[in-house]
């Protein structure tokens, strides 16, 4: 039997409604609904019945033919989470604010439940970023990002003091707040906030852009998937902390080296149409565009 994951922002009765709303039309046209369990309760209130409860962790959608998450990109990156290591796909119904992460929104459900069905869907694979934290020599730990590994200051009253390197050679040193090490697709989040560069999902690159940084040279770098990007917190006292997507953190007590490659594994999102980046981007950040006259007008123009 066909089998699809569902992932709900929990504090949002709307995403609760939506979503149940959804399985029923998925339980009609014979396709088995998963749910995970800290969200079981609210999903059954709502009259999602004879679901399927696995428990919330890595992998918890193996056996699903896809991933469909009620909520903003948060939701959608804890569901990257449970999607780790089982190749299914996400598709996001956007119910945040911006959403960039996001497939579809509350408008187009009865389109999103005719793609499900027919599996008429493509999938694309976004990059992630592999990070490990070594302290004299030794792997303290280990983590992934689909938008970005942070390291950040751990104390609001004082900077954070690093040396920066791409490829095992030292480019600068900064006085910060922290630096951002993001990912294509995470280039309009954090990346985006800190003064990076946007840069279009199909591009294969890695960035890194310091977040307040009081140096002569502090600015956003762009170097190819290959490389490695290593940050050294310096100071004989001087703490950091490294957040993963936000999400998940690990301290870097003094001394830590953070070290950022292109991931093993990528995430795959479930896409319904294949709209142009440039669009999304006027769409999302409400870009004024009053005064384009479009390629046929230009055109015309030049022959004159």
């Amino acid at each position: 039997m066909r089998r699809i994951l569902l992932v709900v922002h929990e504090g949002r009765d709307e995403a609760t409604k939506i979503a149940a709303a959804f399985a029923g039309e998925l339980r009609s046209l014979g396709i088995a609904v998963c749910v995970l369990d800290p969200e079981a309760g609210a999903l059954r209130a709502a009259g999602v019945e004879d679901a399927e409860i696995v428990a919330a962790r890595p992998g918890a959608a193996a056996g699903c033919e896809l991933t469909v998450v009620f909520g903003g990109d948060g939701t959608i990156l804890r569901a990257a989470e449970l999607c780790r290591g089982t190749e299914t796909p996400v598709l996001g119904v956007n119910l945040g604010h911006v959403g960039f992460l996001a497939e579809a929104d509350v408008e187009d459900m009865s389109e999103v439940v005719r793609v499900v069905a027919d599996r008429s869907y493509t999938v694309e694979e976004r990059l992630t970023v592999d990070v490990s934290v070594t302290v004299a020599g030794e792997v303290v730990a280990t983590n992934w990002a689909l938008n970005e590994a942070t390291v950040e200051k751990d104390a609001r009253e004082r900077m954070l003091e690093v040396v920066v390197e791409i490829d095992d050679r030292p480019v600068s040193r900064w006085g910060c707040d922290g630096v951002v090490c993001a990912t294509p697709t995470g280039s309009t989040a954090y990346n985006f906030s800190a003064g990076g560069p946007i840069v279009w999902p199909e591009v294969s690159a890695l960035l890194m852009v310091p977040i307040s940084a009081h140096a002569l040279f502090a600015r956003p770098l762009v170097v190819s998937p290959s490389s490695t990007l290593a940050i050294e917190v310096v100071g004989e006292q001087a703490k950091g902390v490294l957040w993963c997507d936000g999400r998940r953190a690990a301290e870097l007590p003094v001394g830590s080296r953070v070290e950022v490659r292109k991931g093993r594994e990528p995430v795959r999102l479930a896409r319904l149409h294949h709209a142009s980046f440039a669009d999304r981007l006027v769409r999302k950040f409400h870009l004024p565009v009053a005064g384009w006259r479009g390629v046929a007008e230009r055109r015309w123009e030049d022959q004159d």
